[in-house]
This record gives C-alpha cells, structure tokens and sequence, in this order.
C-alpha cells in the first residue's frame, strides 16, 4: 500500500542513532554528518518505488556529497515478514547499486520511530546544524525515471548546502509503508 511522507517539520533536531552496517561498522549520526547538510534516507530492498528510483538516489547521494552533504540509507522493516529486507539481501542490494553511502538496519525500530519515517522511501535532509529542512520526495518521476523533470531532493539538499535553508515549497514523498513489527 502506497503511503505519503508528512510534510517538513522546519528546524526539528535530528535524533541520534546507534545501527549496524552492512559492512560490520557501528554508525551513529556523527558519523555520517556532512559538514554542510546530511541525508537521512530511510529505504529497503524489496519495495517497487525504491527500486524504481534506486540508480537516481545514489546518482544524487554521489553529486552531493562533494557539496559537503553527508548520507546515510536506513533499513528498518520488520525482516522476519518481508525475508526480502534481510540483512544479508541489504548486503546485496547495496553492492548491487555500488552505494556510496551506509546502509544500516534499523532491528528495533526505534530510530524510524524517531524520525517519523512513514514509507520507503522517505528523505529527511538536514542543514549543517542538524535542522530539518527538506522532507520530500527524490523528484517527480516516482516509479518512472523517463519522466523526471525536476530533481527536487538534489536541488533542496544543494541549496541547503549553500544556505543552509530548504525550500518553502515541498512534495512529499511517497512509498511503500514502513513495516512495523507486531
């Protein structure tokens, strides 16, 4: 079932994290802060808008992060329902798409929690002090990137990398939902 993201909270502090890496490595937030804005992206393996949209996400995570933007992808379904988001498949998934960013599991679900994160998937953009500002979606294109014309998240992290302020005016995003555990 498709699921709309809320819209941006302006100024609202990003919570901190303690998550495994598909790499073994323990990441918290500062570990992944970028010095002009950080992406916190909350995503999955399995989900179609994901899939659809997953070479443009790292294409943009790749263009931003030398503007000084930081990243980090989230996994935080409930594995034991959807074996697709397993960790050993996030492993895959990541090498599959040459991610340039960490891709960490969310086991408890307490950081999607924190955040608020609805669907996968759902792009929460931070300026360099940890203020959200920018909760919306990848670009207009959703399930087909033939028809992107405006690159909405890179666009609003680029700005928020200059300004450190993200634009008044913002789609949200729209995905498959978060799977909560019982």
């Amino acid at each position: 079932m498709a699921v709309t993201a809320a819209v941006c909270d302006f100024g609202w502090k990003a919570p901190d994290f303690a998550l495994r890496g598909i790499d073994g490595k323990t990441y918290r937030l500062a570990d992944v802060r970028g010095a002009r804005g950080t992406l916190i992206m909350f995503i999955c393996n399995h989900c179609p808008y994901v899939k659809a949209a997953i070479a443009r996400i790292v294409r943009d995570v790749r263009e931003l992060m030398p503007q000084g933007i930081g990243a980090v992808a989230i996994m935080a379904n409930d594995t034991a329902a959807y074996p697709e988001d397993s960790f050993d498949k996030m492993q895959d998934f990541a090498r599959q798409h040459a991610f340039p960013f960490p891709y960490v599991i969310d086991e408890t679900q307490e950081t999607a929690r924190a955040y608020g994160a609805a669907c996968t998937p759902d792009f929460f953009g931070f300026n360099s002090a940890l203020e959200l500002q920018y909760r919306g979606q990848l670009d207009n294109g959703r399930m087909n990137a033939a028809s992107v014309t405006r690159r909405d998240l890179y666009e609003a992290m680029s700005g928020i990398a200059k300004t450190g302020k993200g634009p008044s005016h913002q789609v949200p995003s729209i995905g498959c939902s978060i799977k909560w555990r019982e």
